[in-house]
This record gives structure tokens, sequence and C-alpha cells, in this order.
């Protein structure tokens, strides 16, 4: 399964380029889905026909062929997934003596619509209908934190409703007081299947066949917060497989008119933003012209998909998973031990480590990320910590009061 998400700097043309791959890979045969889980759709506008929640056929009448497309709506998702699992939870807040405000308070999930809307692409891809999910992403902060929500949420249910404990028939009840063990079963089962469901969507963001792909306008602002959002990415092991340059004006040619001449600094201003973007990213770097006219409609993203892509191949993903690996060695109190963990830092980026106990929290740019250390790892203590151009290198000693247990 082929998995793209599109985002990028609202504005910035995201979803036509994304539907505009959807077609182009629908045009040469293949079996796409496009789905928009961007809260302000317009990947219906952009395809120039209605959409709803469930797919639907788009014929592309140039090539013969088809794609369908979806948009997500997650008020309907969270009036029907979220509200039986968050009710078995305010029955056993209120059995436990929490009042009927503070009950409803406490359920509230944060970013269960996003979550919601990402179990929908999983769901939608696990059909086994299409051989290919192409998403548009919102834009790019509001990815981010839909990217981290299955890592983050996995966590914040492990640490409040640890899975040993959720084995345990009728625990919270008896902390409770309630001799009802039905409704603890029923809590118990909810929060398992949602453990469950984290899970696999953490393997999903994190597949090989699973991609980021970038869009961006060449600007200097977009270009650094194109930058930011590689980091980020890389920070959550999630795979980035290419940049598109949105909107680049066109060549002027030799004409002298006042036109010609502000196309002519444009464009220069334009290429000296891509060539500090091919210097900073190890990704593949695409370029869309701008065009006099919005292109909306099958047959308009046919044109431009066929100009971005020429005779390469649309789902090209040539991308790894960022690296994080353990070097160093020895038995004795004086080894070290090194991790690295493989992100593209730009020279701008702020970087913040701390230890909690078992695991290394990773701060770039305001966004954290636990690592869980290896047992190794676990015995020791952070010495330093030095950025480069591979990524974050840290150092380990053995800590005397661990190391030989």
């Amino acid at each position: 399964m082929r998995i793209l998400l599109f985002t990028g700097k609202g504005g910035v043309g995201k979803t036509t380029l994304a539907a505009a791959t959807a077609a182009r890979v629908a045009g040469q045969g293949g079996k796409v889905l496009t789905v928009s889980t961007d809260p302000a759709h317009s990947l219906a506008d952009a395809l120039g026909t209605e959409l709803g929640a469930q797919p639907r056929e788009v014929r592309l009448a140039e090539t013969g062929t088809a794609l369908h497309a979806a948009e997500v709506h997650t008020r309907e998702l969270l009036d029907g997934n979220w509200g039986e699992l968050r009710e078995h939870l305010q029955t056993l807040l209120h059995g436990a003596g929490v009042g009927e405000v503070d009950a409803e308070e406490l359920t509230v999930l944060p970013g269960v619509e996003d979550l919601l809307a990402l179990t929908e692409v999983h769901r939608l891809a696990s059909s086994g209908l299409w051989d290919t999910v192409i998403v548009d992403c919102g834009p790019t902060a509001e990815t981010l934190r839909l990217l981290a929500l299955p890592e983050s949420l996995a966590g914040y249910l492990e640490r409040l409703f640890p899975a040993h404990r959720r084995a345990v028939r009728g625990l919270l009840a008896g902390v409770a007081g309630s001799d009802r063990l039905d409704r603890w079963d029923a809590v118990a089962d909810g929060l398992g299947r949602l453990a469950e469901r984290l899970a696999a969507l953490k393997d999903m963001l994190t597949a090989e066949g699973t991609s980021v792909r970038l869009v961006l306008t060449p600007e200097s602002v977009v270009a650094a917060e194109t930058r930011r959002t590689l980091t980020a990415l890389a920070l959550q092991q999630i795979r980035v497989d290419g940049l598109v340059a949105n909107r680049l004006v066109p060549h002027p040619g030799s004409s002298r008119s006042t036109a010609a001449g502000w196309m002519r600094t444009r464009r220069a201003e334009q290429e000296e933003v891509l060539d500090s973007l091919r210097e900073a990213a190890d990704v593949p770097l695409r370029c869309a012209a701008h065009r006099a006219r919005e292109p909306i409609g099958t047959g308009a993203l046919l044109e431009l998909g066929a100009e971005l892509y020429g005779d390469a191949d649309p789902l090209e993903n040539t991308s790894s998973a960022p690296t994080m690996r353990v070097g160093g060695g020895g038995r004795s109190l004086d080894s070290e031990y090194t991790l690295l963990v493989g992100l593209p830092l730009h020279p701008a980026a702020e970087v913040d480590l701390a230890r909690i106990g078992d695991e290394l929290a990773i701060t770039v740019d305001g966004r954290r990320r636990l690592v869980m250390l290896p047992a190794v790892l676990q015995r020791c203590v952070v010495t330093s910590a030095v950025a480069g151009d591979d990524g974050l290198t840290v150092r380990f000693r053995p800590d005397p009061e661990l190391w030989m247990r």
C-alpha cells in the first residue's frame, strides 16, 4: 500500500498538487483514492465536483480512467466513534465521586477530531479497494500535530491506564467503590481498542510505503518553515520523499518591458530560494509553473500532473526512515556510548534534551518527542550532546548505581 500525504503552509497550493498527482496516477491506470483531512476542505473545488464523506468515482474523460475522492467530516466520526468510550469513562469517574461537569471535562481528549480523521484514512487504506491513497492534509502546523498524535496519545494512555492494569478485571471498579464489574469491563475493552488503533496508526505512518510530500512557494519565509518541517517530521520518524515548489514565475525571455523586468527579478529571487533548499534538503525538488488560470477540473489537473512529473513515477519514494542508532560500547564504568538521532537540523534550530526515566525527551524548535532508550542506555547518564550535519549525537556513560545490577 502506498500512502502519500501532501502538506504545506496555507495557501501554497497543496490541495491542487495532491489532486494533480492523484489524476496523474489514475490517468496511468492506477487505482487511487484521494481524500481530504483538511478542516477547510477544497478538494471538491479542485476536482470540480461535489464530494462527501464516502468515496465517489470521478471520471477522467481525457484518459477514460477514474479516481475516487472523499472529504473526511470529523464531527460525524466524533459522534459515532468516540462517544461510546467517553460515556463509559464518565460513568467510571462518577462512581469514583467526580462531579458530572468535571467528569465531562476530564474525558475531552485533546486532538480527538484529528485522530479520527487519521483513523478514517487508515480504514480506507486498509479496505483493499485502492493501491494508492493520496491525502490532502491541513496546513503544516495542523499536519505536524496530526502526525504526532498516535504516538503522543499512546504514551498518554499508557501513563493514565497502563496495559497491565487494564488487564486486571474490576481493578478501577474496586477503587471507585463499585461492585459492578461490567462498567470497568466496558471501559477496559474500549481503552484496549483505542490502544490497538493508536498502534495501527503509528505503524501506518512509519511504514515504508508512507511518506510526506511538502508543497511550498519559492519564498524565503515559506522555505524557512519548510526546513523546520523537515526537522519536525524526522523527529517523528516519518519519511519525506520530496518537495514541490509551486507557482514558479516563467522566464520572460529577452523582452525589455517593465513587466519582463519584474518577472526577471522575481524569478531570480525564487531561484535563490530553490538553491538554498536544494542544499539544505536531501530530497528531490520538483517545480510547477505559475499558471495564468487556476487548474480546476480533471483536464487541467492532468495537464499539471504531466508537467510536474514528466516521465517519472509520481509515486516514487526513495526516502528512508530517519536513522537512530547506538554506537560505542564496553563493560567498564569508563565505557562510552553514543546515540545518533538523524535530524536535518537547520542553522537556527533550538535543541533541548531532558532525561525522563528510561526515555530521552528531544525538543527541537518547541516540538518534543519522547524516545525510549535501549536497555543498555537506560543504565547510563547523558554526558553531552552535539548537533552536526548528520544529526544529533548524544553521549552516555554508565551510571555506577545501575551499571553493575
